[in-house]
């Protein structure tokens, strides 16, 4: 790969990283903003039934409703940068007609950077995605997220097509850019920590599995 088709890549992987820190920072204020309102939606319907209007507590209410079903959809895995990164990819699967799965639980800090959580995470779901594009018959994706011992264990099974020819450890994507990039980036993260990483193509699924030193 030319160095500089290299540099884009890497650019293009940190804007991507970005917009995945900016939804997590997005949502941590959102939580936290309705953590701090909770107490004046009280004292403002409270106030409405004592003066005897009912219906419009009800709309007050009935607002309150839609305004948190965004809230309601973030995955909650007990670590706010893996939640908003899973709940965005997660959406955008969802939209694509794409049946998820996803068992996941984890603490407050990990060892690996937001960054690397984003990078890692985000390349891998969108492989996944894609994947799931060029799939006959049933569109899925399956995700566990876990700790064993001290180390961050990760398994991801998706729809596939044909099974795809390996070039070292890795399978390229067949489409050009970010994408063909991104199990190179997510296995280079992983590395760094001293990591574990798998993949596997067969007719009609891929899996990828990691294994990475995650907490002290």
């Amino acid at each position: 790969m030319r160095k500089k088709t290299y540099l884009r890549l890497m650019e293009l992987q940190e804007e991507q990283a970005q917009r995945h820190l900016a939804e997590v920072r997005g949502a941590y204020r959102e939580m936290r903003g309705y953590k701090h309102d909770f107490h004046h939606h009280l004292q403002t319907l409270k106030g409405q039934l004592e003066a005897g209007q009912v219906q419009r507590a009800l709309d007050y209410i009935s607002q309150l409703d839609e305004s948190l079903r965004g809230l309601d959809a973030l995955l909650k895995t007990g670590n706010i940068t893996v939640d908003a990164i899973l709940s965005s990819k997660i959406a955008q699967a969802k939209a694509q007609g794409v049946s998820v799965t996803v068992q996941a639980s984890l603490p407050e800090k990990l060892l690996l950077t937001d960054m690397e959580l984003s990078i890692l995470l985000g390349n891998l779901l969108d492989n996944a995605i894609e994947a799931c594009r060029e799939a006959e018959g049933e569109k899925f994706l399956r995700l566990t997220l876990s700790l064993k011992g001290n180390m961050l264990y990760g398994y991801l099974l998706n729809a596939a097509g044909k099974k795809k020819p390996k070039r070292g450890s890795l399978f390229p994507s067949g489409k050009r850019g970010v994408h063909g990039f991104g199990l190179y980036r997510a296995e280079a993260i992983l590395k760094r920590h001293d990591g574990w990483v798998k993949f596997n193509s067969e007719d009609g699924a891929f899996t990828s599995e990691f294994l990475v030193p995650a907490v002290e």
